[in-house]
């Protein structure tokens, strides 16, 4: 039996996944609402915007997720390398070991990415910056640290890319070990 969706909060984690699977072009009202279950009052209702504020609010509890569980541990922990693990750990939950595609990543490369520019920005460069903070706690200079975080999170983007396309989610459990060892 489907969850019955009361607030705009139960909708958003579906619409992530909607926009995973079909695209930002692809997601039209009628397939959101056959996904979702409700109709165009009910999605207007909890969205005035449309598929616009959608995504907005998709892009909204990414960002917010990301925050809580990587960027703000990496920026605050007393033992980044922990921190670091830690980050690892969580992105291969979050990517459900490379069988989930990055929304924002997606929305980077489709021909919405200038609707999306602010929160794609931010996306990557606060996890880059929140995990070169990390590294430099654990030694490494301000330099080396920026570069080592940059590659890291283009390697997992690129590590989810080819997991997809090569239909095998191990080539990104590999990445991430090959990431983490890199890491620390």
């Amino acid at each position: 039996m489907a969850k019955t969706i009361t607030e705009r909060a139960d909708i958003i984690p579906v619409l992530a996944e909607i926009f995973r699977e079909y695209g930002f072009e692809g997601a039209s009202l009628a397939v959101i609402g056959d996904k979702t279950g409700l109709g165009r009052g009910s999605l207007y209702h909890f969205f005035p915007g449309g598929k616009e504020e959608m995504a907005t609010a998709v892009l909204h509890h990414i960002d917010t997720w990301f925050e809580d569980r990587i960027y703000r541990p990496l920026r605050e922990s007393d033992d980044p390398a922990a921190a670091i693990g830690a980050m690892c750990r969580a992105v291969s939950d979050y990517f459900h070991s490379g069988c989930r595609i990055c929304v924002v990543g997606a929305f980077a490369l489709d021909n919405v990415r200038d609707r999306f520019a602010s929160a794609i920005l931010d996306y990557f460069a606060e996890w880059r910056n929140a995990l070169a903070i990390g590294l430099q706690k654990t030694g490494h200079a301000l330099d080396q640290a920026i570069d080592l975080a940059e590659e890291a999170v283009a390697n997992i983007q690129g590590a989810l890319v080819l997991a997809r396309a090569l239909d095998d989610p191990a080539v990104f459990e590999r990445a991430m070990r090959r990431i983490e060892k890199r890491l620390l």
